[in-house]
């Protein structure tokens, strides 16, 4: 089965399929370890432009391809917010399952034009590789900050989500509702699933062709967010949420807390396992949450 044939059972099933980010291999293990033991029927893993560069592009591609051996277990890899097409094109000739072309930043036409571009070469590769477009503006990075300033005006627009998606044909959209990257100290992080529910609207209408119903709509940013908040935003049509800053922080928080506890320790593994079992634990609660266990 293919990422979308997934995506689409998850839409039917009225469930989301979880994406969470690695940068080093024992990360990438405990994802998939901890989303194969809470029953998750698959799994996306991602490597910002930063992370793959850190880890190498076919490195990651290899990685997965172990994992997916030894575990024998769906794993789908991401290149998650690539920026060009030529980023774009090094992931997908790597042998990549899945792209994010993120040119939300650049004018609605250029945009549409960059995306198609990617997805038109994906079609060419192999046909079966997921592709996701991004419309709005999804402010913060992924770190802890203390505010970040969000209004309506940075919100995808329903009509623009329409037309986007019937002129890229994309398989998935990542859109904009309230939600941030990274995690914020000093506000609420906030979902508006009522604007939310009118890009819904408006691509199930009469006026979006059919592609138009069968995308799948991508939550980015869900670090920070309350649980019953990702929650709504699934049973509203979300099949597919991202997840990595609260990942990163666990991660961090526990080889610190090894390393002042065990000062002399030099045995990576020793003060990095404690450290993979916090990222399993939270990865185990993500995929309850997104399979509405």
């Amino acid at each position: 089965m293919t990422l979308n044939d997934y995506l689409k059972q998850a839409k039917e099933g009225g469930y989301a399929i979880g994406h969470f980010n690695f940068a080093t291999e024992d990360v990438l293990k405990g994802i998939v370890e901890a989303s194969r033991d809470a029953g998750a029927p698959c799994v996306m893993v991602g490597t910002s432009e930063g992370e793959a560069g850190f880890v190498g592009i076919k490195e990651a591609v290899a990685l997965v391809r172990a994992l997916r051996d030894d575990f024998n277990y769906p794993i789908f890899l991401n290149a998650d917010h690539y920026k060009s097409f030529d980023k774009c094109k090094e992931a997908i000739d790597a042998g990549y399952d899945s792209i994010i072309i993120d040119a939300s930043k650049l004018p609605n036409e250029e945009n549409i034009a960059l995306t198609k571009q990617v997805m038109d070469y994906c079609r060419s590769v192999n046909p079966d590789i997921s592709v996701e477009g991004e419309l709005g503006y999804l402010r913060g990075s992924s770190e802890i900050q203390q505010k970040i300033e969000i209004s309506p005006a940075d919100y995808s627009k329903p009509e623009e989500v329409a037309d986007f998606v019937s002129r890229t044909g994309v398989d998935r959209m990542a859109i904009v509702f309230g939600n941030i990257h990274g995690i914020v100290t000093d506000q609420e992080e906030k979902l508006d699933i009522g604007h939310f529910l009118k890009i819904v609207e408006v691509l199930h209408g009469h006026h979006a062709n059919l592609h138009g119903a069968h995308v799948n709509l991508v939550l980015h940013g869900a670090s920070g967010l309350k649980d019953e908040d990702v929650s709504a935003a699934i049973k509203a049509g979300i099949t597919n949420v991202h997840f990595n800053t609260e990942l990163r922080v666990a991660y961090r928080n526990e080889i610190d807390k090894q390393f002042h506890a065990h000062p002399n320790e030099t045995t990576p593994y020793k003060y990095l396992a404690p450290a993979v079992d916090e990222v399993k634990k939270l990865v185990a609660q993500k995929i309850k949450l997104f399979m509405g266990r």
